[in-house]
C-alpha cells in the first residue's frame, strides 16, 4: 500500500490520540470530514490501522512491578510452543511474549503485576508449571527510559 503526506500525518495524529474526533482529525491533517473519515476507513480495512486502545497508568492501578522473563523450552516442536502460546493467551499478567533468537531463551515476556508476592505466585503457580519450560531467567524493570507506543514512519516517505 502506497502513502501518501496525507496519510502519514493521520497515522501519526492517530498514534499520539486516537480518540480525536473524525472532525479534530481532519483538520489537524489539513483535509475536510469526509475525506479524512474514508482514509482513515481505508487504512483501518488495509490492516494498516490494526485497532484502537486505551493506555492505562500500571502504578495507578497498583501494577508496582514489571518483570522481563526469559523462557528456555525443553522441545522446539510447533506443539510444544503452540501450547505454550496458548497458555500465556490467558494469563492477564503477561503484558508481551515474544519468541525470539540470539540468546538462550526461547521467550521474552513482559509481566506486569502488584508486587514481589504476587510475581513469586505467578512464577511459582503458573508459568514454571507449564509443560516444556525448564529455564526461567527474571529481570525487574528499575525505571522505564522510553515507553513509546507509536511506530516509526518517515521510512514511508
Amino acid at each position: 500500500m502506497g502513502f501518501d503526506k496525507i496519510d502519514l500525518n493521520i497515522l501519526r495524529e492517530l498514534q499520539q490520540d486516537s480518540s480525536l474526533t473524525n472532525q479534530e482529525l481532519a483538520d489537524r491533517v489539513g483535509l475536510s470530514a469526509s475525506p479524512c473519515l474514508r482514509r482513515v476507513k481505508a487504512l483501518e480495512e488495509s490492516g494498516v490501522i490494526d485497532r484502537s486502545v486505551t493506555l492505562l497508568d500500571e502504578k495507578k492501578l497498583g501494577l508496582k512491578l514489571t518483570a522481563f522473563i526469559q523462557i528456555s523450552m525443553d522441545r522446539h516442536t510447533p506443539d510444544r510452543f503452540e501450547v505454550f502460546e496458548s497458555l500465556l493467551e490467558s494469563y492477564p499478567e503477561v503484558k508481551s511474549c515474544n519468541l525470539v533468537t540470539g540468546q538462550s531463551a526461547d521467550y521474552l515476556l513482559e509481566v506486569v503485576v502488584e508486587d514481589m508476592e504476587r510475581y513469586q505466585e505467578f512464577l511459582l503457580g503458573r508459568l514454571t508449571r507449564i509443560a516444556g519450560v525448564t529455564g526461567v531467567h527474571s529481570s525487574f524493570l528499575l525505571r522505564r527510559i522510553i515507553n513509546r507506543t507509536s511506530l516509526p514512519l518517515d521510512h514511508l516517505v
